[in-house]
């Protein structure tokens, strides 16, 4: 049996009702962005999937648009998207596609792929599993690239369709009270480690 099927399942069945409400979600925030930040509405870079396939996300623009990338700052509703993760909405038509799924370690950008599996071989069970638009370490607010690592393998190891809906479940919380606020713990064998 395809062990992505009861993943890719799973995502299918609870995103295909939701589209239609999540289309027009986004269709409001990019309107919004228009509005108050002007063009573009939306931004685009590749992104490296399971066993390292290269996809384009996409999401709301949250920066400003200065020619010089270093002088680029969050504007005032792009720090808000961010705060509450809506700026990766649009991601869901990665996870439509099958670029991506609802849950997963986050898609690394392919020099930052190559750059972190050498410098932390941990890294490299990521790309075991599909990347997610949310995931264990961005849930438990994993700091620091190898503690971001240690968490992501523990996802490739022991992913579940419990540990995923539990995922998507503290996400939509943290979504509501801010990602801070609404963090969950370290899982007990990261813990013990260290």
């Amino acid at each position: 049996m395809n062990s992505r099927a009861p993943g890719r399942l799973l995502d299918l069945t609870l995103l295909l009702p939701l589209v239609p409400a999540f289309a027009l979600v986004i269709g409001a925030l990019a309107a919004i962005v228009w509005l108050t930040d002007g063009r573009p509405l939306f931004f685009s870079q590749p992104r490296v999937g399971r066993h390292r396939r290269p996809f384009r996300i996409w999401k709301l623009r949250t920066m400003t648009t200065e020619t010089d990338v270093s002088a680029r700052r969050p504007t005032r509703l792009g720090a808000w998207l961010r705060h509450r993760g809506l700026d990766e909405l649009p991601q869901l038509f990665n996870v439509l596609r099958g670029d991506m799924r609802l849950v997963g370690p986050r898609p690394l950008e392919p020099k930052d792929a190559d750059r972190l599996v050498a410098q932390h071989g941990a890294f490299a069970a990521r790309f075991e599993v599909a990347p997610g638009l949310t995931g264990l370490a961005q849930v438990c607010q994993a700091q620091g690239v190898q503690l971001t690592a240690r968490v992501d393998a523990e996802y490739a190891t022991s992913r579940s369709t419990w540990l995923d809906l539990s995922i998507l479940l503290r996400t939509a919380f943290m979504n509501v009270v801010g990602k801070t606020r609404g963090k969950r713990p370290l899982p007990a064998s990261l813990e013990r480690a260290g």
